[in-house]
């Protein structure tokens, strides 16, 4: 459910039938799922991506890393999911296709939890990150 109670009965008072409203909330979630779906489209195949993560002994402004997977599902219009690095991994909360060519992701945007606890950009390339 994306609305809570007062904000459906606002929608409610403002014309829109309990049928429009689960219909918003329908399509909200598949833009989700969707959403899901290219960020992790985007990983797919990859050994390696490339982050604006600042990374402590990092001697590169874009660290590497090794990547292994990423898991992501989605509840209402939250994603949320893992990432898993050679050495790391963390929990996602938020994914977002931030650039794209051809139709296909090439910069996404993870909100990464503890340890990290931050939006952090990924790309394929260095230089997209610049």
């Amino acid at each position: 459910m994306l609305f809570d109670q007062r904000t459906r009965a606002a929608l409610r008072d403002a014309g829109l039938s309990r049928d429009d409203i689960a219909e918003i909330e329908d399509s909200v979630a598949e833009q989700a799922r969707a959403d899901a779906r290219r960020v992790e489209s985007f990983f797919e195949g990859r050994a390696v991506v490339y982050s604006d993560m600042d990374l402590t002994h990092s001697r590169s402004d874009y660290p590497e890393h090794d990547f292994d997977y990423v898991d992501l599902f989605t509840h209402s219009e939250d994603i949320r999911g893992f990432v898993r690095f050679e050495t790391w991994g963390a929990y996602v909360e938020g994914a977002r296709v931030l650039e794209e060519a051809a139709g296909e992701p090439t910069v996404v945007e993870l909100t990464l939890g503890p340890t990290v606890d931050a939006r952090v950009r990924f790309a394929g390339e260095r230089s997209q990150l610049e």
